[in-house]
């Protein structure tokens, strides 16, 4: 049985996979340095994009004001859990696309929300 260095690239990337991954074609050879980087550089462009999601769709809309090293504690969990949600499930799975979506409609909810207490108070 022959050895090889190759790994399949799956078919079913999320949108932000596809787009990190581009230049691997089907399969990425674990010998051909370029491909090895490409493939590193997205999952870690990936990561720091899951990462800075969660980050914000958190402040958005599950943050209170912590101590600070609560606030230390709860981050390096979030981040944690984002190693997680990259590497075997951010690369087929929409997570970060999903993440989007709930940041746009937390901050769509925020603003409004803002907007109607600015007005109450100034009706008052």
């Amino acid at each position: 049985m022959e050895q090889t260095d190759a790994i399949p690239v799956p078919n079913d990337l999320s949108f932000f996979a596809r787009l990190l991954f581009n230049g691997l074609g089907e399969e990425f050879n674990l010998n051909d340095q370029s491909e090895v980087s490409i493939a590193i550089r997205g999952a870690l462009i990936l990561y720091v994009i899951i990462l800075t999601l969660s980050i914000i769709t958190f402040k958005l809309g599950f943050a209170k004001k912590l101590p600070i090293f609560k606030s230390i504690i709860v981050y390096a969990f979030l981040a944690l859990g984002c190693i997680i949600l990259t590497v075997p499930l951010g690369i087929s799975l929409p997570i970060a696309e999903g993440l989007l979506v709930s940041t746009l409609v937390l901050a769509i909810y925020r603003l409004r929300l803002h907007r109607e207490r600015k007005e109450r108070n100034s009706v008052s």
